[in-house]
């Protein structure tokens, strides 16, 4: 079993500094209605980030592993929240695009779904209340 470490410093009005264990810091503040002043992220935006971060590091991993020669990924990601709190995401939409060099799409659709099912622990996390939707654009390299 691992651990991670982190910790969320009042700086003023609703601005934090979030220091993880790895000596990685980023503000995170609230919106401007609660008294923030835009200066930060927001957590849930970081919450949809660690997603596409976990999604997209585990992908490329998984194509390298295949010897795909990507040279190109961008995933965009759309989350739509509960009107209700706790306001969860309850769908994801991510668009995968990527390019490379001959690509083999059977090879990255089984990619994705090993991302999504066995390594993206975030995705883990995310699926117990929204809906993932993933869409996959193949991109030839010049």
């Amino acid at each position: 079993m691992s651990t991670m470490t982190a910790v969320v410093t009042l700086q003023e009005n609703v601005r934090w500094k979030a220091e993880a264990g790895s000596g990685h810091s980023v503000i995170v503040d609230g919106p401007v209605e609660a008294g923030g002043d835009n200066a930060g992220f927001r957590p849930m935006e970081l919450m949809l980030l660690g997603l596409g971060g976990c999604m997209a590091y585990d992908m490329l991993m998984i194509l390298r592993r295949m010897r795909e020669d990507v040279s190109g990924y961008q995933l965009k990601l759309n989350g739509t929240r509960a009107d209700d709190l706790p306001s969860v995401y309850t769908e994801v939409n991510l668009e995968h695009t990527i390019t490379g060099f001959g690509l083999n799409e059977a090879n990255v659709k089984r990619a994705l779904n090993l991302a999504e099912s066995k390594y993206c622990s975030a995705s883990a996390m995310f699926s117990k209340t929204a809906k993932l939707n993933h869409t996959l654009t193949i991109v030839e390299d010049k």
